[in-house]
């Protein structure tokens, strides 16, 4: 009766150990994020993101390549948030680019669990890609971008796959030069007004051999922000070139995004 006695007074102590062993189990085999949303920038739509996507499908990961206008940032942002919401459970939001401002802006959405920036703008509140550009450090280089007809933005064909594709084959940099969307100015200057950065958890690739936008302006973003970075050597289409390097980074975001919110 003693032994009994005794064994009933253990009992809560030894339900108490159990609920902490289990707890910590359940947030160490928590599942990764397992949807990912691909955002393009200007001047290229979603095809590019061939490499990327085959990538993560093949690991089991539901992704979606956003098709945008890029006429203006806001029906760009209304189109990335419509394929969040057709997709069950969290998302992993990436951006190349331009993308970076749509996907600073789409972001809110609670749906997305954490931010992924491949080369890419990530405008703080009041900013947009126009102003960030504004003014380029002596130096750098300088995007060949053509002055604006109607509305929209083109580059340079023939000096297109050194500035914005200088590591990809060259009958694709020049398949990508010759199959340019126009960038609209009201894309380029939409201005973002909740950067997803502030409250989201995010992560940056940064091209060290980038053209379009200098490392030294991705390395600001990206500390400014608070991601975690990964540098790597690629051009502004490491998207393309180094589909390996950017899927792995979406993979550690998709792991620690659910991590975080445990």
């Amino acid at each position: 009766m003693k032994f009994q006695r005794s064994l009933w007074r253990l009992l809560p102590a030894v339900a108490l150990m159990f609920t902490g062993v289990i707890a910590r189990s359940q947030t160490a085999s928590a599942p990764a994020v397992k949807n990912v949303v691909l955002v393009h920038g200007g001047f290229v739509d979603g095809s590019g993101w061939e490499g990327v996507y085959n990538i993560l499908k093949k690991k089991g990961y539901t992704v979606t390549v956003v098709q945008n206008p890029t006429i203006s940032l806001v029906d760009d942002v209304a189109v990335t948030k419509r394929s969040i919401a057709a997709l069950n459970g969290p998302v992993i939001l990436v951006g190349h680019s331009y993308g970076g401002a749509v996907i600073s802006q789409a972001g809110s959405d609670p749906k997305v669990a954490g931010l992924v920036y491949i080369a890419a703008f990530a405008p703080d509140n009041g900013e947009s890609v126009s102003s960030l550009i504004k003014n380029p450090p002596p130096g750098a280089p300088v995007p060949p971008i053509l002055p604006p007809q109607d509305g929209f933005l083109l580059l340079d064909r023939e000096k297109f796959p050194a500035s914005f594709a200088g590591d990809v084959k060259p009958e694709m940099a020049e398949f990508m030069a010759n199959s340019q969307v126009p960038w609209g100015m009201d894309a380029l200057n939409g201005v973002v007004t909740e950067a997803a950065w502030k409250t989201k958890p995010s992560w940056y690739l940064v091209t060290t051999d980038d053209r379009m936008i200098p490392p030294d302006a991705q390395r600001a973003m990206s500390k400014r922000a608070g991601s975690k970075v990964v540098e790597v050597k690629g051009s502004h289409s490491v998207y393309v070139s180094r589909p390996d390097a950017v899927a792995s980074l979406i993979e550690q975001a998709a792991a620690g995004s659910s991590t975080s919110k445990q």
